[in-house]
């Protein structure tokens, strides 16, 4: 039975994916800041650790306590919309915190394993923000961005080793959380000046268009895992795909 560890599970993307392959029978290590096993159905596949991708002593001590893994999901992160102009280092700084160098520093920390044994598959949940410039989503993008770059020089490094890694690249996701858990980043982020902007933005999101559903994502990150010749970029929801496209 192959397991596999997913970070960022409280919510969306990561909780999905966790249910998807505990209902596929794998060993599933699913990791949150506040862990929270309730919001997943009791499983004896089912482990759920504290992790914060952000803290090194948190990333040694899950990895430790997770033993041996066959798949890492690098998903947890943290969105963010606002103009250049608004965005105060600080905030910046979170951001790539979360979503870049969390995602490097969780794969540094389980390749040693994985090159080891000559096997494992590294998969980074990132972006279709990433295939087209977009506005007030500079710093998000780029911290994704960073992240494709990463994954795709990485995969050069580890097929010496028979390590696969991919990219799965979700669309816009409104029923997910992950827009409502930004706003505490998002104060001040769009200054007067760029009010309009913003307004015909959020005007569009309201009109009805292709989405992602968490559902989709899964699946992308399942065949990812288990599919050897599943391509480096995955696009997952309706509108990735045609994005991609």
């Amino acid at each position: 039975m192959k397991t596999i560890l997913i970070t960022g599970c409280s919510t969306g993307f990561g909780l999905e994916t966790a249910r998807y392959f505990l209902d596929r029978g794998w060993q599933v290590i699913a990791t949150m800041r506040k862990p929270e096993a309730s919001v997943l159905p009791p499983s004896p596949n089912l482990r759920v650790l504290p992790l914060d991708v952000t803290d090194a002593d948190s990333i040694a001590t899950a990895v430790a306590a997770a033993g041996q893994i066959d798949v890492l999901v690098n998903n947890a992160g943290i969105g963010l919309l606002g103009a250049v102009e608004g965005t105060g280092m600080d905030v910046a700084r979170q951001v790539f915190e979360a979503n870049t160098f969390g995602t490097f520093a969780m794969t540094q920390a389980v390749l040693p394993q994985f090159r080891q044994r000559r096997a494992g598959v590294v998969i980074n949940v990132t972006s279709t923000v990433t295939l087209v410039p977009l506005p007030l989503l500079a710093v998000y993008t780029a911290s994704k961005a960073a992240v494709n770059a990463f994954t795709e020089c990485l995969a050069l490094e580890l097929a010496q080793f028979g390590v696969r890694t991919h990219l799965v690249l979700p669309g816009r996701a409104p029923d997910t959380a992950f827009g409502q858990n930004a706003r505490a980043l998002m104060a001040g982020t769009i200054p007067p000046a760029y009010d309009a902007l913003a307004q015909g933005i959020f005007a569009r999101w309201g009109e009805p268009s292709l989405i992602t559903t968490a559902v989709e994502v899964a699946e992308g990150v399942w065949r990812a895992a288990t599919d050897a010749a599943a391509p480096m970029r995955i696009p997952a929801g309706a509108d990735a795909v045609a994005l991609a496209a």
